[in-house]
């Protein structure tokens, strides 16, 4: 499977998206207009390892809603992913097997190594 979750508003990750000049087989999913499902949140964890990889606490509802200040469990962050798309730390390249979380300089080098690849 080659795929991306992004935020066709977010100017971050349209700036990744056109670095990474992905080819025509990768399906784009703009989770705002197209939010998450269960299955798509279970299989993200699945490749990332937790739900908590997946969660961005750099959204601003984290702080607004008080989440900041709780101690947060594996099914709270997967209920926060499927309750609002900004909780999902953007973009997010699944290649095959492999899953490339967020916006850091080391992610998007990383992704960019993968995508040469394949």
């Amino acid at each position: 499977m080659k795929k991306v979750y992004y935020l066709k508003t977010c100017n971050t990750c349209l700036r990744i998206l056109k670095d990474f000049n992905l080819s025509p087989d990768f399906e784009l999913q703009d989770i705002k207009a197209n939010p998450l499902t269960v299955k798509q949140v279970e299989e993200l964890a699945a490749l990332s390892g937790s739900y908590e990889s997946l969660f961005s606490r750099r959204a601003k509802l984290y702080k607004e809603m008080g989440l900041k200040d709780q101690t947060l469990t594996e099914k709270d962050y997967k209920h926060y992913l499927l309750e609002h798309y900004t909780f999902l730390s953007r973009p997010v390249v699944v290649i095959n097997d492999s899953i490339f979380i967020g916006n850091s300089k080391k992610t998007t080098e990383s992704t960019k190594l993968a995508l040469n690849e394949n």
